[in-house]
């Protein structure tokens, strides 16, 4: 990045190859604008829309069908361990090739699965098609955590992630209302066919931002602290992904958020899957009541999480980490209560609570992913954290799925993830005492 002095507070920062330098400001937290930011954001809203879509309508294709929650819970699982294969890969790309087509290439791909959804005849073909479109859905996050790792230093890294993860766990609920809503009024396969022209529109939109150097944000932080700046990373591709991904895992503190993301991830995705089917069987609303509810509930509190998370973590960022283990602890309290709970009203309360806590957890959590990494290796980073958090997530709803069938009840069933986000939550705990030199490896200069 070259610095040419214009003030003491703005600098010239050659911010996009090939192109003239522009002017940042002394600690602007997104020196380049939002925009890049929301349009990431607009891409993880389009993918679990479109992927809670079929939780949303689950009640009325299982009628049509014929299978059992077992196997509808395997639906969700295979998709997202095939994700799980290509992962490493897409982070790889990330390190090296342009983000911002690969992310586009990505979502227009997304958009012609989806219409294969809505041409699925059996459920073998559509077992298989949500396969594929499982195995896609997840390699826009490498890509796109490594361009706004460049795009915002230090001060709006929080939120930054922040946006994209609100979007990305709002798709949830608003894809779970939709899939309900759809499937009652003009058919779950026409649901799958309208979510495809949204999906290709912003695949459009992402060729709009501009792909920054790397390290770009990294670069910025160090001169909003006044650090040295540091000679650039020998070229990676040279390395073998091996030797890279073990010294990624070194990293104490990125150990302790990718397991405390993964559980976390693990609860969120059987909760959300399964929660239209829990309000109509244990309170017997319709099926669109039944996912307007719980996603009504769900976004209210993600929403607010994200909101309030984010603005904790980029006021007090050096207790990113923390901030992460005491919310992930909070929703799991809520949690329990909203499985527990046998009223209607208290239980929505409750589980709106709890989503309250797990967005503000993954919004720290995932900017601490970012500061614990450096620049160079960023892509394959996030790459590892999304395999293991897709792994968790996949499991969530067929064991759930499981457990329902093995004890006849969804109440029952939900009680599985409540010791593992306990657990989860003690693990982030212990991320926190080696955060502070993790992030300071990572921009090459020394902890406080």
């Amino acid at each position: 990045m070259a610095l040419t002095d214009e003030s003491e507070q703005i600098k010239q920062v050659t911010a996009y190859p090939g192109r003239a330098p522009v002017p940042v400001r002394h600690g602007a937290a997104a020196p380049f604008g939002w925009w890049p930011a929301i349009c990431v954001a607009l891409v993880a809203a389009i993918d679990r829309v479109e992927y809670n879509l079929l939780a949303g309508a689950l009640p009325t294709i299982q009628k049509e069908f014929g299978f059992s929650d077992s196997q509808g819970g395997a639906i969700a699982t295979a998709g997202a361990l095939a994700a799980i294969v290509l992962l490493l890969p897409a982070g790889k790309l990330a390190d090296t090739g342009k983000r911002t087509w690969t992310i586009s290439v990505i979502v227009a791909i997304w958009a012609l699965l989806t219409v294969g959804t809505g041409l699925a005849g059996t459920y073998a073909t559509l077992f298989a098609v949500r396969v594929l479109l499982g195995a896609a859905g997840q390699l826009y996050n490498p890509p796109s955590s490594s361009l706004l790792g460049d795009l915002y230093p230090g001060p709006g890294r929080a939120r930054a992630y922040g946006y994209e993860r609100m979007a990305y766990f709002a798709g949830l609920p608003i894809g779970v209302i939709a899939g309900g809503a759809l499937a009652q009024t003009v058919g779950w396969r026409t649901g799958f066919f309208l979510v495809a022209v949204p999906g290709v529109i912003i695949a459009l939109l992402v060729l709009t931002i501009r792909e920054p150097v790397r390290g770009l944000g990294d670069d910025l932080s160090r001169w909003y602290t006044g650090a040295p700046p540091v000679e650039k990373q020998a070229d990676e591709q040279a390395v073998p992904m091996k030797t890279q991904l073990v010294t990624l895992l070194r990293i104490r503190t990125l150990r302790s958020v990718i397991i405390g993301l993964s559980i976390l991830f693990f609860g969120l995705g059987g909760l959300f899957f399964w929660m239209p089917s829990f309000y109509t069987r244990e309170f017997g609303l319709p099926e669109a009541s039944a996912a307007a509810v719980g996603g009504g509930a769900g976004l209210v509190g993600i929403v607010a999480g994200i909101l309030a998370g984010s603005w904790l973590g980029d006021r007090f960022h050096r207790q990113r980490v923390a901030i992460g283990g005491w919310s992930l602890l909070f929703g799991t309290v809520f949690l329990a209560g909203a499985v527990s709970v046998p009223v209607l009203a208290p239980q929505a309360v409750c589980f709106t609570l709890a989503n309250v806590g797990f967005a503000a957890a993954i919004a720290n959590l995932t900017a601490a992913n970012a500061d614990v990494v450096a620049a160079h290796r960023r892509g394959l980073g996030f790459a590892v954290l999304q395999m293991l958090v897709t792994l968790g997530g996949a499991l969530g709803p067929w064991l759930i799925g499981l457990a329902s069938d093995a004890t006849g009840s969804l109440r029952w069933a939900y009680t599985v993830v409540l010791l593992p986000l306990v657990i989860g939550s003690l693990i982030v705990f212990r991320g926190q005492r080696t955060y502070e030199q993790d992030a300071a490896a990572a921009l090459g200069t020394p902890a406080d």
